[in-house]
């Protein structure tokens, strides 16, 4: 399934992508007198009961048409696929060509870092630079979304604790990112963690290491790439973590970059994003997510 966070009333709501547009999850439960699975979050903590009723729900809603329960997808306003995750982990230098082109050694261990929900942003969501921006890069990224409380748990194990993935775009202020040993300022910033448009469920992705990946600025490709160049598996990141720091349902985790980001180009080549810049990043499946800086 494809799913996704709308916002709607001055809310966040669920819905779910279909042939016949986007499935209002809440109107379809009010109309059927089912179970309500208000939000991304609510559906995560449910676990398989819930996925099983929204699916159930699509079924009687598409023998429905005149119910009005599908909105156009043109009409959607996004919202991050999940709200309020207690923790957004990311990946450094997890792609063998992107920490070739950075000149930086291949690690030995995870690099990790951490973003905050302010960092959050959706699809086609504008993104306002600092006044005090520097050099902003752009970094596509497959994202894990968590689906149940994850410790100690190992390589073999772990994918079986996701419940779905999304595409990422860890937006990076590099100049501030390497003012210090530390990565956190330049990767934490307001509206730095574009996510979605979709989380597509762990059924639907049977090898997340087997997805291509890309990223455009103004219509143009940075990026080509596939996730086979991780350095650490998807499997290996969670076991790693979750030896460490207990993962939750809605934890996001991006996974890192391939070769290609403005970081890894000569001195003499490195134009860096702008307000006014269109950022268009997909990962295979996942769809396309949008972003403009502003």
């Amino acid at each position: 399934m494809k799913l996704l966070t709308m916002r709607k009333d001055g809310q966040y709501g669920l819905g779910m992508r279909t042939q016949q547009g986007v499935l209002d999850i809440a109107a379809a439960a009010k109309y059927f007198s089912q179970a309500a699975y208000g939000t991304m979050e609510a559906l995560i903590a449910s676990g398989p009961e819930g996925l099983t009723a929204v699916r159930q729900l699509a079924a009687l809603a598409q023998k429905e048409p005149a119910a009005g329960l599908f909105l156009p997808e043109e009409d959607v306003v996004y919202g991050p696929c999940v709200t309020q995750p207690e923790k957004i982990l990311c990946v450094g230098l997890n792609y063998r060509r992107h920490a070739m082109e950075s000149k930086m050694q291949i690690p030995t261990t995870p690099v990790l870092f951490n973003k905050f929900n302010s960092s959050l942003t959706a699809h086609q969501e504008k993104v306002q630079l600092s006044p005090l921006a520097e050099k902003i890069d752009y970094e596509v990224e497959l994202v894990i979304v968590m689906g149940k409380t994850a410790k100690n748990v190992s390589e073999a194990e772990a994918l079986g604790y996701v419940f779905g993935y999304a595409t990422g775009n860890d937006l990076s202020d590099r100049g501030l990112q390497l003012k210090s040993s530390q990565w956190l300022l330049g990767k934490a910033c307001d509206g730095f963690a574009p996510v979605g448009p979709y989380i597509v469920t762990a059924d639907e992705i049977p090898d997340p290491n087997r997805l291509h990946l890309e990223s455009r600025v103004n219509g143009k490709i940075r990026q080509s790439s596939n996730t086979q160049d991780m350095i650490f598996s998807c499997a290996t990141l969670i076991s790693y973590i979750s030896r460490y720091i207990t993962l939750k349902p809605g934890d996001l985790i991006f996974t890192g970059t391939p070769e290609g980001v403005i970081l890894g180009y000569p001195a003499e080549k490195q134009i860096w994003l702008k307000a006014g810049d269109e950022v268009v990043v997909s990962v295979e499946g996942l769809g396309e997510l949008r972003t403009v800086l502003a």
